[in-house]
């Protein structure tokens, strides 16, 4: 028989009563009354809130009689009378003797097991500041269109290696990059679930999902267009009519850089005499700003484009007025009846520099790519944006890819205009 009764319950002063066999009843200062129980689990004693004291039950006797409750519907309530939470309490320990966590336990059936859809909302509203805006954009709308259509309907802890399989089929071989980011993003949606306590089961493993799919085709790079033939598709565009779309996909050719950072570009970044397109942190796939050093190719290009007083805004502006969209720049290799894709000019002059300049370090052209070379320890020590040497590679470059721009004469052209113009 426990030491508690309705009335001691309901006029108890603040402090702690015990109960017996564990089961206290704290009462605050402002008169607030809770019970808490008191257990050994795993040889470490342990507090469990069970709820406050209902000392005025509707349609009950206040800590007397009281309708038996099923044990789901006792771990639910929060608001106990004393019979009640002698009842809960007498759960937890018997739980807590078997093994088992009560509060775990306790709080199973209270809590609410969100579906992967939403879990998916959660977990970007959760991650989105730590990501780049467009790596933001680009993890929810690839959930939502490939791995909620299969998986959005289910509880995040119902999901395991073949729910994830049965999602990622329909894009495996098709789209075999895009199914790979979507895997991943859906074990990250899955491990945030998995620490907000929606699951509890190990996460999926990677090699069980891998043996259930099909292989994919080998490859998965940037499909580039061979450098020696650089020159003779960049004359051809140069000689059909002017586009922001062509001149962008040509401005990125001569300067190797990553079409979302040519469309862009704005003139204010731009200072033609000291021959440089500087680019914010923002605008950059690293984070970092980057100086691009412009050929003779480069300057002619950007003089043909607006006149001097009209440099102002967006370099290659679109239709609306607005920077164009990467697609409008595949459209004119597509036009051009070639299957590479912009990005992999910047392999080509990558190659173009290892093959053709071999007297220019290999870091020079890592740079001008923009890309971070050398350990921390390196990058810390080197002080140098290896400007001049960078030029010296852009300008050469700019030479192989146009001579017509590049000022060279009818001779030295290693291309044949006549063809193109026709």
């Amino acid at each position: 028989m426990g030491k508690l009764t309705a009335i001691k319950v309901k006029n108890a002063k603040p402090g702690r009563h015990a109960d017996g066999d564990g089961l206290f009843l704290y009462v605050k200062e402002s008169g607030a009354r809770t019970f808490v129980l008191r257990v050994q689990y795993q040889g470490k004693r342990r507090d469990i809130g069970l709820g406050t004291a209902d000392v005025d039950s509707s349609g009950r006797d206040a800590f007397g009689a009281h309708n038996p409750l099923d044990a789901t519907s006792l771990m639910l309530r929060k608001s106990l009378t004393l019979a009640e939470a002698r009842e809960k309490a007498a759960a937890l320990r018997k739980l807590a003797k078997a093994g088992a966590d009560p509060v775990a336990e306790r709080d199973k059936e209270r809590r609410v097991i969100p579906t992967f859809a939403e879990a998916v909302t959660s977990a970007h509203k959760a991650l989105a500041p730590g990501l780049a805006e467009k790596n933001a954009k680009a993890f929810l709308a690839s959930l939502q269109e490939h791995a909620n259509p299969k998986l959005g309907k289910l509880t995040v802890d119902a999901i395991g290696a073949p729910e994830i399989l049965l999602a990622l089929a329909p894009i495996w071989t098709d789209k075999p990059v895009m199914a790979k980011k979507v895997r991943a993003r859906i074990v990250q949606v899955l491990a945030f679930a998995k620490a907000q306590g929606w699951r509890t089961e190990a996460l999926p493993d990677a090699r069980e999902m891998k043996s259930g799919l099909s292989r994919q085709a080998r490859g998965g790079n940037f499909a580039a267009m061979p450098f020696a033939e650089v020159p003779e598709f960049f004359a051809d565009q140069l000689g059909k009519g002017q586009s922001a779309s062509r001149n962008a996909m040509m401005f990125a050719i001569l300067t190797a850089a990553r079409s979302g950072e040519v469309r862009q570009a704005r003139w204010e970044q731009i200072d033609l005499e000291a021959r440089t397109w500087s680019r914010p942190a923002d605008m950059m796939k690293m984070k970092d700003a980057h100086v691009v050093t412009l050929s003779n190719a480069a300057i002619a290009l950007l003089e043909r484009l607006a006149p001097e007083d009209a440099r102002k805004g967006l370099v290659f502006p679109g239709t609306k007025g607005g920077p164009l969209s990467d697609m409008s720049l595949t459209k004119i290799m597509r036009l051009a009846h070639r299957t590479e894709t912009v990005h992999g000019f910047r392999s080509a002059f990558r190659v173009w520099a290892a093959e053709k300049m071999p007297t220019i370090p290999a870091m020079v052209s890592e740079m001008a790519l923009a890309h971070r070379v050398g350990t921390s320890t390196e990058q810390a020590y080197l002080r140098t944006d290896l400007r001049d040497m960078r030029r010296t590679l852009m300008d050469a470059w700019g030479m192989f890819v146009s001579p017509l721009l590049s000022g060279a004469s009818a001779e030295n052209n290693v291309v044949s205009l006549m063809a193109s113009q026709a």
